[in-house]
């Protein structure tokens, strides 16, 4: 499997935590690619503040009240800057389909929970983890998906198990699931990047 070189443009609503570390990863020459380009449909996002110190291109493209102008937007900026995979970073918005269909099969979203089970519409933040609890189930974990037209539909790339202790609450499971998910998308990407790792190939038809 040969190794190839990333060039990854982020989304994010708030800080962008892993695309921080993925940034970080690149700069300290652990994973081979640069990071292009940040959009958040937030203007006062730390994410887009965090990307311009670091050499990248910062845009904020909101999507509350055109959300199809934004989309192509999206899909025209990231092919713009050569962008060949998007990470999302805690972008709290759903995806229209001329960003889903250009990049069909290379967009990159993180879930803070056992997938099919604990994911959908509405399936986000410490909701998750209260419905892991209320589940009773031994293990949480992270998943790293490809991204469709369905939340946290798409085709599971990497899974990292989370032990459920039994003394956790939504806010330590949250916490400890939280800490663990920029390392494991780091840790993901420098996979990819050395070949170690397929996209799912059926992705556009998932």
């Amino acid at each position: 499997m040969s190794s190839q070189y990333l060039k990854i443009g982020f989304l994010a609503s708030s800080s962008g935590s892993s695309a921080r570390a993925v940034t970080a990863a690149m700069e300290a020459g652990e994973l081979a690619g640069q990071a292009v380009l940040m959009v958040s449909n937030n203007k006062s996002a730390a994410a887009l503040d965090f990307a311009r110190a670091h050499g990248m291109a910062a845009l904020c493209i909101p999507t509350k009240d055109d959300p199809d102008g934004a989309d192509a937007k999206i899909a025209a900026t990231m092919a713009e800057h050569g962008v060949e995979l998007i990470v999302m970073s805690g972008y709290l918005r759903r995806l229209g389909p001329k960003t889903l269909a250009r990049y069909a099969g290379r967009i990159l979203n993180i879930h803070p929970g056992p997938l099919p089970d604990f994911g959908g519409e509405g399936m986000y933040g410490r909701r998750v983890h209260e419905a892991v609890l209320a589940a009773g189930v031994p293990q949480s974990g992270i998943v790293i998906h490809l991204v469709d037209e369905e939340y946290d539909h798409g085709a599971p790339v990497a899974r990292k198990s989370i032990p459920v202790m039994a003394a956790d609450t939504a806010e330590t499971l949250e916490a400890r699931v939280r800490a663990a998910e920029p390392g494991f998308f780091v840790e993901t990407l420098q996979k990819l990047a050395r070949g170690e790792l397929q996209l799912p190939q059926d992705a556009a038809t998932h």
